[in-house]
């Protein structure tokens, strides 16, 4: 019921932003402040995660894997799971504005992992399991602070949102093995018995935004 409730509230502020969002991703579209093709940076806890989620949806074209908001050139894997880096794993998203919003993909974002909770989501616990959205331009900064605002003021959450927004920094690809792991992976542990149950969910409430099998 939780979930419904959450996924309703963020329906209606993307019903009352959409007809607005699209005149101005448009206007700034046409000031080439916007491309069709654009890209934003998500952090969620495990990369493997959100990379799964977000490749399913209409309108993404690419998911990619990596580390952003760190102060080590290169990292490994090994290195940001130290937590000694200051990165966190994140998913990079290149997708097309004309098919899914910068809002539609930000209420996918908050609705597939718990924003209340500092550095940690479930059992992965440290800085690089961070919520944050890295945005690649202005417009992706108003409405990921003004949709973080309106949930804050919903109350719905019993905590307060604490997803860090800030601007996108060097994006480090993951090591190849990384990439497209669960579709890869399914029968690993991690992915049956922690990706796969959130996939399910998400599939079932986000059914009418998924691509075509």
């Amino acid at each position: 019921m939780k979930y419904l409730f959450l996924f309703s509230t963020l329906i209606i502020a993307c019903q009352q932003n959409k007809v607005q969002s699209k005149n101005e991703t448009t206007s700034m579209k046409n000031n080439q402040i916007i491309a069709i093709n654009d890209t934003i940076t998500l952090g969620a806890g495990c990369f493997w995660c959100v990379e799964a989620v977000f490749t399913s949806l209409n309108g993404v074209h690419k998911v990619s894997s990596g580390y952003m908001g760190g102060h080590v050139i290169n990292p490994t894997y090994k290195e940001v799971c130290s937590g000694t880096t200051g990165h966190a794993e994140v998913a990079q998203i290149q997708f097309d504005n004309t098919v899914i919003s910068v809002i539609e993909l930000l209420e996918v974002f908050w609705l597939t992992h718990d924003p209340t909770t500092l550095n940690r989501q479930g059992s992965d616990v440290g800085t690089q399991y961070r919520s944050v959205i890295f945005y690649h331009n202005e417009y992706q900064r108003m409405k990921a602070e003004s949709l973080k605002l309106e949930l804050d003021k919903s109350g719905s959450w019993p905590d307060p949102i604490i997803t860090e927004i800030t601007a996108a920094q060097t994006f480090y690809k993951a090591e190849e093995y990384h990439q497209n792991y669960f579709a890869l992976n399914p029968e690993q542990s991690y992915c049956r018995y922690v990706i796969q149950p959130k996939m399910d969910k998400f599939r079932k409430v986000f059914k009418d935004k998924l691509k075509e099998k």
